[in-house]
């Protein structure tokens, strides 16, 4: 029960955190929404007379003052992350150290209590940070947001997570112990292929006795190649505004380089795992599986 109110306690405490942060945004020279009109209007202006500009600049700059800004929040689709990435954006001129501050926040809470949705906070991590920054991002809030969860987990969900998934843990645990002269590269498998939820393994990972820096290293390598995925994918999406884009030379080999990224890696990966790792009994949903071979070999 103790463990329970704890869990309670900090998830309580980091969601107040971040809800005040994302409704106490610093004021900006414009608001975030319709300032393209505003400034065609501004422009249109000026072609009339210097003075009625003059008199229009005051009157949109005290209007900006009184703007509310639309609330922020979790994207779930893709219409609403382009709406969330552009609002950012246009608060990032003036006030980029804030701006990620509350992108850091916003993934390590998602990452910390293993909330869905990471993917779309990439896509957004490519739209606003680039494609390199918004990969190094990605990477350390990943890996940081996964340790906490696996710190989270040995400090109050132990005991609660073998009760609810008994079947599984105890498959990770013989697997975990099959797999201990080539451990490294075995969980780095299961973060390349996850044949095993990430989340899941973050927070079982304490009770498999994983020790905090091997997990540590294994989740900031093994999931460079789907962070670089969808961060590169966001800073494209961010850069495409008609079709033609989609179908130029320059984002096809874009695409091209990503695939390569993608699949290279995986491909070391899963070479060595079929003449190194004992894999028998992993299924894609993380469960136990009983092959042909594996009946075999159990009969014998």
């Amino acid at each position: 029960m103790r463990s329970i109110t704890g869990l309670v306690a900090v998830v309580a405490a980091a969601t107040l955190y971040l809800y005040l942060l994302s409704t106490h945004l610093p004021a900006v020279s414009r608001p975030p929404l319709d300032h393209a009109d505003k400034d065609s209007e501004v422009q249109d202006a000026d072609k009339d007379s210097e003075v009625q500009d003059a008199d229009k600049d005051s009157e949109v700059q005290d209007a900006d003052k009184d703007s509310e800004v639309k609330e922020l929040k979790f994207p779930s689709d893709l219409d609403e992350l382009r709406e969330l990435a552009e609002t950012l954006k246009f608060y990032k001129r003036e006030h980029h150290e804030y701006v990620l501050l509350l992108f850091c926040s916003a993934y390590l809470y998602k990452q910390s209590f293993a909330v869905p949705g990471s993917s779309f906070l990439n896509l957004l991590a490519g739209a606003l940070f680039g494609p390199w920054e918004g990969l190094v991002l990605a990477c350390l809030l990943t890996t940081t947001g996964s340790t906490f969860c696996y710190l989270l987990s040995a400090a109050f969900g132990k005991n609660h997570v073998t009760r609810l998934f008994p079947d599984k843990v105890a498959m990770l645990q013989r697997k975990v112990k099959e797999n201990k002269s080539s451990l490294f590269f075995f969980l780095l498998f299961l973060r390349f292929f996850p044949m095993t939820p990430n989340w899941f393994l973050n927070v079982t990972s304490p009770i498999l006795n994983i020790p905090l820096s091997l997990f540590f290293v294994t989740v900031l390598i093994g999931l460079i190649p789907y962070n670089f995925i969808c961060v590169r994918t966001g800073s494209m999406l961010s850069e495409i505004s008609s079709m033609d884009d989609i179908f130029s030379w320059g984002t096809l080999a874009q695409l091209l380089a990503i695939a390569c990224v993608a699949l290279l890696p995986g491909a070391l990966i899963r070479r060595y795992s079929q003449a190194h790792l004992q894999l028998d009994g992993l299924d894609s949903d993380g469960s136990q599986r009983t092959d042909a071979k594996g009946l075999e070999r159990k009969t014998q």
